[in-house]
């Protein structure tokens, strides 16, 4: 998965950068084809923002957080970019028609 992290009225440090990269390595396990996502953290006041948008396997995946620390407002991201994936997985596993339950009469 291809993360391009940028700032906004704010610098990157490298701790918060290694910390998202952790945070968003947990989504591989959906196995989704994710082309690359760019996560736009910023901060607003006392809002600390955080955003994502990208193309995971043709869909575009967008989330928006807010809160007043920025690691919460990360893993908050983060949950809110897992139920998409979630609901996306799940979408491509149900597309199967239920099985009759009526008897083959011969």
């Amino acid at each position: 998965m291809n993360l391009r992290i940028t700032g906004r009225h704010m610098d990157v440090t490298p701790a918060l950068r290694s910390y998202v990269e952790a945070r968003f390595g947990r989504l591989d396990r959906y196995g989704l084809k994710v082309g690359s996502l760019q996560i736009v953290l910023g901060v607003e006041k006392l809002q600390h923002k955080a955003e994502v948008t990208g193309a995971v396997s043709g869909k575009r995946i967008q989330a928006k957080t807010s809160t007043s620390e920025m690691y919460a407002t990360i893993d908050a991201l983060v949950d809110r970019v897992d139920a998409q994936f979630r609901k996306w997985k799940d979408r491509l596993a149900n597309h199967k028609p239920a099985k009759s339950k009526k008897p083959v009469i011969m």
